[in-house]
């Protein structure tokens, strides 16, 4: 198989499983949330042997204390992954708002030039998409990592399938 074959198929099985994920939001938000929950589990029980292994007492009973508030958060996200998707949910709105309004700051500050309206557009609608978030958040909170993940992974099939194209054409071309 040709490697812009290989891009191919990567970017079409991309794009297949980002459909398969938005046709099953809530089930790949509580994947997400598990997933998260283990890999939070993991740093925590990492955090604490190095914090017992760290050189003097206030280093140590820092990264012990820190590792085992981390491993806590996991287990809570492991055991009740429903609430731990509230709470994944509720970090990105924050997020998604917190960089509406740095978008909003820039464009003020880009006043004059020919970019002011599009950033502008583009953080009045993080605030607006952060606020419908929040307006609705108990129906947002079981579906919203699973939408972003399969809109994520449908235009990363569609960047590979590009890319696919293109190393085609340019090795027709050489």
């Amino acid at each position: 198989m040709s490697e812009w074959a290989r891009w191919l198929l990567l970017g079409c099985m991309s794009a297949l499983f980002g459909g398969l994920a938005l046709a099953n939001a809530v089930a790949v938000s509580i994947g997400i949330t598990v997933v998260t929950g283990s890999m939070l589990i993991m740093a925590g029980m990492i955090q604490v042997g190095v914090g017992i292994r760290d050189d003097g007492p206030l280093n140590k009973v820092i990264s012990v204390l820190l590792g085992l508030l981390v491993t806590v958060l996991g287990v809570s996200f492991v055991s009740n992954p429903m609430d731990g998707m509230m709470s994944l949910t509720a970090v990105i709105t924050l997020l998604i708002a917190a960089a509406g309004t740095l978008r909003l700051f820039w464009a003020f500050r880009m006043r004059r030039t020919r970019y002011y309206w599009m950033m502008l557009f583009s953080g009045a609608l993080s605030i607006l998409l952060a606020g419908y978030i929040f307006a609705n958040f108990e129906q947002a909170s079981a579906k919203l990592l699973g939408i972003l993940l399969g809109i994520e992974l449908l235009f990363n099939g569609l960047a590979l399938a590009v890319l696919a194209f293109f190393l085609r054409a340019y090795h027709e071309r050489m």
